[in-house]
Protein backbone atom coordinates (compact mmCIF):
# COMPACT_ATOMS: atom_id res chain seq x y z
CA UNK A 1 0.00 0.00 0.00
CA UNK A 2 1.25 3.45 -0.94
CA UNK A 3 -0.16 6.69 0.38
CA UNK A 4 0.05 10.46 0.08
CA UNK A 5 -1.12 13.03 2.63
CA UNK A 6 -1.95 16.46 1.26
CA UNK A 7 -4.23 19.44 1.68
CA UNK A 8 -3.40 20.75 5.16
CA UNK A 9 -5.02 22.41 7.05
CA UNK A 10 -7.89 20.35 5.61
CA UNK A 11 -5.91 17.18 4.93
CA UNK A 12 -6.73 13.97 3.12
CA UNK A 13 -4.78 10.72 2.86
CA UNK A 14 -5.00 9.00 -0.54
CA UNK A 15 -4.14 5.30 -0.44
CA UNK A 16 -3.19 3.20 -3.47
CA UNK A 17 -3.82 -0.51 -2.92
CA UNK A 18 -2.73 -3.55 -4.86
CA UNK A 19 -5.35 -6.13 -5.80
CA UNK A 20 -6.53 -7.92 -2.64
CA UNK A 21 -5.20 -5.32 -0.21
CA UNK A 22 -7.65 -4.02 2.36
CA UNK A 23 -8.15 -0.86 4.42
CA UNK A 24 -10.26 -0.42 7.54
CA UNK A 25 -11.97 2.82 8.54
CA UNK A 26 -14.74 4.15 10.73
CA UNK A 27 -18.17 4.51 9.12
CA UNK A 28 -18.36 7.71 7.08
CA UNK A 29 -14.59 8.28 6.82
CA UNK A 30 -14.27 7.44 3.11
CA UNK A 31 -14.18 10.49 0.82
CA UNK A 32 -13.70 8.98 -2.65
CA UNK A 33 -12.53 5.75 -4.22
CA UNK A 34 -12.18 3.88 -7.51
CA UNK A 35 -15.12 1.66 -8.59
CA UNK A 36 -13.26 -1.59 -7.91
CA UNK A 37 -13.03 -0.94 -4.17
CA UNK A 38 -15.44 -3.39 -2.50
CA UNK A 39 -16.95 -2.21 0.81
CA UNK A 40 -18.21 -4.40 3.63
CA UNK A 41 -19.55 -3.09 6.94
CA UNK A 42 -18.38 -5.13 9.93
CA UNK A 43 -19.53 -4.92 13.52
CA UNK A 44 -17.53 -7.66 15.20
CA UNK A 45 -18.51 -9.11 18.56
CA UNK A 46 -20.78 -7.39 21.05
CA UNK A 47 -17.88 -6.32 23.26
CA UNK A 48 -16.07 -4.68 20.33
CA UNK A 49 -19.21 -2.87 19.18
CA UNK A 50 -19.90 -1.51 22.66
CA UNK A 51 -16.24 -0.62 23.15
CA UNK A 52 -16.12 1.40 19.95
CA UNK A 53 -19.31 3.21 20.93
CA UNK A 54 -17.88 4.29 24.28
CA UNK A 55 -14.53 5.27 22.73
CA UNK A 56 -16.28 7.88 20.59
CA UNK A 57 -16.32 5.95 17.32
CA UNK A 58 -19.05 4.40 15.23
CA UNK A 59 -20.26 0.98 16.37
CA UNK A 60 -19.36 -0.41 12.94
CA UNK A 61 -16.29 -0.35 10.73
CA UNK A 62 -16.01 -0.41 6.95
CA UNK A 63 -13.60 -2.75 5.18
CA UNK A 64 -12.49 -1.68 1.69
CA UNK A 65 -10.78 -4.23 -0.57
CA UNK A 66 -9.27 -3.65 -4.02
CA UNK A 67 -10.68 -6.23 -6.42
CA UNK A 68 -9.50 -7.22 -9.90
CA UNK A 69 -6.53 -4.86 -9.89
CA UNK A 70 -5.06 -1.82 -8.12
CA UNK A 71 -7.50 0.50 -6.36
CA UNK A 72 -7.47 3.93 -4.83
CA UNK A 73 -9.31 5.25 -1.76
CA UNK A 74 -9.16 8.56 0.13
CA UNK A 75 -9.95 9.42 3.75
CA UNK A 76 -10.36 13.08 4.68
CA UNK A 77 -9.98 14.62 8.11
CA UNK A 78 -13.19 15.77 9.80
CA UNK A 79 -11.56 18.88 11.32
CA UNK A 80 -8.84 21.36 10.26
CA UNK A 81 -5.50 19.99 11.34
CA UNK A 82 -3.21 17.22 10.17
CA UNK A 83 -3.13 13.50 9.49
CA UNK A 84 -0.28 11.46 10.95
CA UNK A 85 0.84 8.10 9.56
CA UNK A 86 1.95 5.78 12.37
CA UNK A 87 3.55 2.36 12.04
CA UNK A 88 1.99 -0.03 14.55
CA UNK A 89 3.96 -3.08 15.68
CA UNK A 90 3.15 -5.80 18.25
CA UNK A 91 5.75 -4.41 20.65
CA UNK A 92 4.72 -0.77 20.23
CA UNK A 93 0.97 -0.11 20.44
CA UNK A 94 -0.24 3.47 20.73
CA UNK A 95 -3.08 5.25 22.50
CA UNK A 96 -5.00 8.06 20.78
CA UNK A 97 -7.70 10.53 21.72
CA UNK A 98 -11.37 9.85 21.10
CA UNK A 99 -12.21 9.98 17.39
CA UNK A 100 -8.49 10.09 16.57
CA UNK A 101 -8.49 6.93 14.45
CA UNK A 102 -9.12 7.62 10.74
CA UNK A 103 -8.11 4.45 8.86
CA UNK A 104 -5.55 1.66 8.84
CA UNK A 105 -4.30 -1.45 7.14
CA UNK A 106 -6.30 -4.57 7.95
CA UNK A 107 -3.94 -6.06 10.56
CA UNK A 108 -4.22 -3.06 12.90
CA UNK A 109 -6.68 -3.71 15.73
CA UNK A 110 -8.66 -0.91 17.36
CA UNK A 111 -9.73 -1.50 20.95
CA UNK A 112 -10.76 0.37 24.06
CA UNK A 113 -8.11 1.76 26.41
CA UNK A 114 -9.29 2.32 29.98
CA UNK A 115 -7.39 4.71 32.20
CA UNK A 116 -6.03 2.85 35.20
CA UNK A 117 -6.94 5.75 37.45
CA UNK A 118 -10.55 6.88 37.23
CA UNK A 119 -9.60 10.48 38.02
CA UNK A 120 -7.36 10.60 34.96
CA UNK A 121 -10.34 9.75 32.82
CA UNK A 122 -12.96 12.04 34.28
CA UNK A 123 -10.77 15.11 34.75
CA UNK A 124 -7.86 14.64 32.34
CA UNK A 125 -9.72 15.98 29.33
CA UNK A 126 -9.02 12.96 27.13
CA UNK A 127 -11.92 11.01 28.60
CA UNK A 128 -12.16 7.92 30.75
CA UNK A 129 -11.99 5.77 27.62
CA UNK A 130 -9.41 6.31 24.89
CA UNK A 131 -8.49 4.24 21.85
CA UNK A 132 -5.67 1.71 21.64
CA UNK A 133 -4.16 0.63 18.33
CA UNK A 134 -2.23 -2.64 18.32
CA UNK A 135 -1.26 -5.39 15.90
CA UNK A 136 0.83 -4.70 12.82
CA UNK A 137 0.46 -2.19 10.00
CA UNK A 138 0.10 1.45 9.09
CA UNK A 139 -2.56 3.59 10.78
CA UNK A 140 -3.66 7.15 10.03
CA UNK A 141 -4.50 9.41 12.96
CA UNK A 142 -6.39 12.71 12.94
CA UNK A 143 -4.75 15.61 14.80
CA UNK A 144 -6.53 18.84 15.73
CA UNK A 145 -4.30 21.64 14.47
CA UNK A 146 -0.55 21.13 14.16
CA UNK A 147 1.62 18.71 16.13
CA UNK A 148 4.54 18.89 18.51
CA UNK A 149 6.35 15.71 19.61
CA UNK A 150 8.38 14.85 22.69
CA UNK A 151 10.27 11.68 23.59
CA UNK A 152 9.98 11.26 27.34
CA UNK A 153 12.66 9.35 29.23
CA UNK A 154 11.62 6.92 31.99
CA UNK A 155 10.07 8.98 34.77
CA UNK A 156 10.17 12.21 32.74
CA UNK A 157 6.90 14.12 32.80
CA UNK A 158 5.00 16.68 30.78
CA UNK A 159 2.13 18.78 32.14
CA UNK A 160 -0.54 19.12 29.45
CA UNK A 161 -3.63 21.30 29.50
CA UNK A 162 -6.99 19.66 28.88
CA UNK A 163 -7.41 18.25 25.38
CA UNK A 164 -3.91 18.91 24.03
CA UNK A 165 -2.74 15.29 24.23
CA UNK A 166 -3.47 13.70 20.86
CA UNK A 167 -1.44 10.49 21.01
CA UNK A 168 1.08 8.64 23.16
CA UNK A 169 2.94 5.36 23.22
CA UNK A 170 1.13 2.78 25.33
CA UNK A 171 4.25 2.66 27.53
CA UNK A 172 3.38 6.13 28.86
CA UNK A 173 1.03 6.63 31.77
CA UNK A 174 -1.49 9.38 32.53
CA UNK A 175 -2.69 11.02 35.71
CA UNK A 176 -4.28 14.34 36.64
CA UNK A 177 -3.34 17.08 39.07
CA UNK A 178 -5.59 19.87 40.29
CA UNK A 179 -4.37 23.41 39.71
CA UNK A 180 -3.07 24.75 43.01
CA UNK A 181 -3.92 28.14 44.51
CA UNK A 182 -7.30 29.86 44.72
CA UNK A 183 -6.21 32.76 42.48
CA UNK A 184 -4.85 30.36 39.89
CA UNK A 185 -8.14 28.47 39.83
CA UNK A 186 -10.41 31.54 39.74
CA UNK A 187 -8.41 33.93 37.57
CA UNK A 188 -5.80 31.87 35.75
CA UNK A 189 -8.03 31.22 32.77
CA UNK A 190 -6.88 27.60 32.58
CA UNK A 191 -8.58 24.28 33.31
CA UNK A 192 -9.12 23.14 36.88
CA UNK A 193 -7.04 20.04 36.19
CA UNK A 194 -3.89 19.32 34.18
CA UNK A 195 -2.97 16.03 32.57
CA UNK A 196 0.36 14.59 33.73
CA UNK A 197 1.98 12.26 31.20
CA UNK A 198 4.91 10.17 32.39
CA UNK A 199 7.46 8.39 30.19
CA UNK A 200 9.02 6.34 28.83
CA UNK A 201 7.61 6.93 25.38
CA UNK A 202 6.68 9.39 22.70
CA UNK A 203 3.82 11.84 23.09
CA UNK A 204 2.19 13.90 20.34
CA UNK A 205 0.51 17.15 21.33
CA UNK A 206 -1.99 19.08 19.22
CA UNK A 207 -2.18 22.87 19.01
CA UNK A 208 -5.95 23.37 18.60
CA UNK A 209 -8.19 20.82 20.34
CA UNK A 210 -11.64 20.69 18.79
CA UNK A 211 -13.32 21.57 22.11
CA UNK A 212 -11.23 24.74 22.40
CA UNK A 213 -12.08 25.70 18.83
CA UNK A 214 -15.83 25.24 19.29
CA UNK A 215 -15.73 27.16 22.58
CA UNK A 216 -13.98 30.10 20.88
CA UNK A 217 -16.60 30.12 18.09
CA UNK A 218 -19.45 29.92 20.60
CA UNK A 219 -18.25 33.12 22.30
CA UNK A 220 -18.69 35.01 19.03
CA UNK A 221 -22.24 33.85 18.35
CA UNK A 222 -25.12 36.31 18.88
CA UNK A 223 -26.42 36.36 22.44
CA UNK A 224 -23.11 35.26 23.93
Amino acid sequence: MRYQISGEPLPVVICELESGERMISEAGAMSWMTPNMDMKTVGGGVSKVIGRMFSGESMFQNHYTAQGGPGKIAFASSFPGSIRAVQITPDKPIVVQKSGFLASEENVELSVFFQKKIAAGFFGGEGFIMQKLSGHGLAFIEIDGSTVEYDLAPGEQMVVDTGYLAMMDASCTMDVKAVSGVKNVLFGGESLFNTIVTGPGRIVLQTMPMNNFTAAIAKMLPGK
